[in-house]
């Protein structure tokens, strides 16, 4: 999935006006390490 400027920016705007910019870190962070972690089973898949 290849995503633009453009794409990201107009994520990045929606996230902030329904959680507000308090909440978006928090919601990065947590994408992130459930990226890491799909990413972590994938490996290990591939392995076996």
């Amino acid at each position: 999935m290849n995503l633009g400027f453009g794409e990201i920016l107009l994520i990045v705007f929606v996230g902030l006006l329904i959680f507000g910019p308090s909440k978006l870190p928090q919601l990065g962070k947590a994408a992130g390490e459930t990226l890491k972690e799909f990413k972590k089973a994938t490996r290990d898949i591939m392995k076996d």
